[in-house]
């Protein structure tokens, strides 16, 4: 079974940086899809950036409230997702999940993913 184990959250003060980890050692392929979620309390869980990665390509995509401060990554030879959250805010606090494989034809944006992780909470305050 596919494994994904999140780490990384934390309490940051508006302004300030957190880097989230996914190791995913179970996951693997010349063909992958991963995400990450995010779901605040009382709200639906939503897309924060996917990877896609097969033998020529590396693409990713962003929801707009994240572009420019977000960034997804994978270390492949490590087997961990990443994603680096910088110029966090109060709206970023909520319980961020790693997905892996999008049961859909296409790497989603939305929470059709077969695997996911337990969640790590992240908080933005002052």
């Amino acid at each position: 079974a596919v494994q994904l184990v999140e780490s990384g959250g934390g309490s940051v003060q508006p302004g300030g940086s957190l880097r989230l980890s996914c190791s995913h050692s179970t996951y693997t392929g010349t063909k992958t899809c991963m995400a990450w979620f995010r779901q605040a309390p009382g709200k639906e869980r939503e897309a924060v950036a996917n990877i896609f990665k097969d033998s020529s390509l590396t693409s990713s995509a962003y929801a707009d409230d994240v572009k420019g401060r977000f960034v997804i990554s994978r270390d492949s030879s490590k087997n961990i997702l990443y994603l680096q959250m910088t110029n966090l805010n109060p709206a970023d606090t909520a319980t961020y999940f790693c997905a892996a494989e999008s049961t859909l034809a296409f790497c989603s944006m939305t929470p059709n993913y077969r695997y996911w992780g337990q969640g790590t909470q992240v908080a933005v305050s002052s």
